[in-house]
């Protein structure tokens, strides 16, 4: 049970930080952009390279295509989608995250503007993924301090001490008698 309260705590402690870094450090911007367009959020430069369209099984879709690059060095290529699906005729935006453990970088791509410019969200949000991480060690502390064998030894010990003691029911009593 020990070690489940410092895993709790600990859990605690890595939701709280997260929570903290991304509603004070996190940034997001909203830019038109056609392609060929850089936009900067923190130290990270987008670049738009370009727009195309595809099918799937049921939705049309149109997709950016992204490089994210810091200092000049391509540390990812995101793809977000603007999907219309044939089924309600309804519009779903698909983004496109690069996760890690200290930052995610998110894109999506919105309405568009005129013929080449684009709405476009850019979103740089660091340790958010520790929102989740601390939440797994507190579950796991949790799970730790509830399989302590104390408390289940207790328990055990609490049912034996019952099973002798009459439970004062009047209706146990009556039907005990009949």
């Amino acid at each position: 049970s020990y070690y489940g309260m410092v895993f709790g705590h600990l859990g605690l402690a890595i939701t709280m930080a997260g929570a903290t870094i991304v509603s004070n450090y996190g940034i997001e911007r909203d830019v038109r952009m056609v392609p060929g367009d850089v936009a900067t959020v923190g130290d990270y430069q987008f670049v738009f390279r370009d727009i195309g369209e595809r099918r799937g099984a049921n939705f049309t879709a149109q997709y950016g295509s992204f490089d994210v690059l810091v200092d000049g060095e391509k540390i990812a290529d995101l793809h977000p989608e603007k999907r219309q699906y044939s089924v309600g005729m309804s519009v779903m935006t698909e983004a496109d995250i690069d996760a890690g453990l200290f930052r995610d970088i998110f894109v999506a791509v919105g309405e568009r503007i005129s013929d080449n410019a684009w709405a476009i969200r850019l979103q740089y949000k660091p340790l958010v993924r520790w929102l989740w991480l601390g939440a797994i060690f507190m579950a796991a502390g949790g799970f730790l301090a509830i399989s302590d064998r104390r408390y289940r030894v207790r328990e055990r010990s609490a049912q034996k001490s019952n099973a002798g003691v009459p439970s004062g029911n009047a209706t146990e009593s009556a039907g005990a008698v009949s």
